[in-house]
């Protein structure tokens, strides 16, 4: 279905009757889990910390002798590093004519007796629409975001998403099909890593949420009910959730602890942040943008894992 990019008419913007529906994603799993458009944090620059780490050496014995202790040894510091990540504009506008506007009840398509425009106010409707594109948008980001930092005006910042982030535990498929050894070896690695497993939750498109309800399923008692719809998985680290996301990559899986994420706002002053305002008239139509900025605090990335390149067919 077309969208319009521009001034929106009468003629490219018809009115119909009927059931009012998309078949697109509208759900938004992850950014609602942690936090969505009313939670988070906010920072005033585009470049936001999120954490800060330090490394131990390997657990090693002494072999100190008593001479030798008698003898301060060198010093030894721990050299910390700063992780960061950066807000990205979200920017989208409508721009609808007075005409259009004015004739709510035309009607394109069948036009019977008695029918009503599904749309009863235009300009809400577009900007309800917009919100919920940002909405989309960001959880995409949220997951599947490549860094990038703006170094002058004609270079957007882009917010690292969780898979991105996900450099400890990383497991390759290898064209392979989804197993049990496959998770459990992505949480093994996690644990050495310095996983917490606080609230754990797998996100996971279609093909590999059935192949998880093929894993860990089993036959219900009831001898009139057929399938499995897994939710949660125990394992010996943590309690998973398991989320269908249909914005996960088809052949990839994150295994995220969403209560070390939050979305990160960058509100204008005097405006706040994703914000609706009328735009200078340029001749007879409704001119309004919404702006906002916003970026992904996913903690420390040791405490997520992934697995990637898995078999789709």
């Amino acid at each position: 279905m077309a969208q319009i990019t521009g001034n929106a008419t009468i003629w490219d913007l018809p009115n119909y009757s009927g059931l009012l529906i998309t078949a697109d994603a509208e759900n938004t799993p992850f950014f609602s889990m942690i936090g969505g458009m009313n939670g988070g944090k906010q920072s005033s620059n585009f470049e936001f910390p999120i954490s800060s780490q330090y490394d131990y050496p390997a657990a090693a014995q002494p072999g100190i002798t008593e001479t030798a202790s008698l003898t301060a040894p060198n010093g030894n510091e721990a050299v910390r590093t700063q992780n960061k990540n950066v807000c990205e504009i979200h920017h989208q506008a409508i721009d609808i004519s007075y005409e259009k506007l004015a004739n709510q009840a035309r009607l394109s398509g069948i036009n019977t007796q008695g029918q009503v425009n599904n749309v009863t106010d235009e300009v809400n409707f577009q900007i309800a629409y917009n919100l919920k594109k940002i909405a989309r948008d960001i959880e995409y980001s949220f997951i599947n975001g490549t860094y990038q930092i703006a170094i002058n005006a004609g270079v957007a910042n882009q917010t690292r998403g969780m898979l991105a982030a996900c450099t400890t535990t990383s497991i390759n498929a290898s064209a392979a099909t989804l197993t049990k050894d496959m998770i459990d070896e992505a949480l093994r690695t996690m644990a050495g890593g310095g996983a917490q497993f606080m609230n754990m939750v797998l996100f996971a498109n279609a093909f590999q949420i059935q192949k998880i309800s093929d894993i860990y399923g089993y036959a219900p008692e009831d001898r009139n009910v057929g399938g499995v719809a897994i939710k949660q998985i125990l394992t010996d680290f943590a309690t998973l959730g398991v989320v269908y996301d249909r914005f996960m990559p088809t052949d990839d899986i994150l295994i995220a602890d969403v209560s070390s994420c939050a979305p990160v706002f960058q509100p204008v002053p005097g405006k706040g942040n994703f914000f609706y305002e009328d735009l200078a008239k340029a001749g007879a139509a409704e001119k309004g943008q919404i702006f906002g900025k916003i970026g992904l605090d996913y903690g420390v990335e040791f405490l997520h894992g992934k697995i990637h390149s898995l078999a789709t067919s």
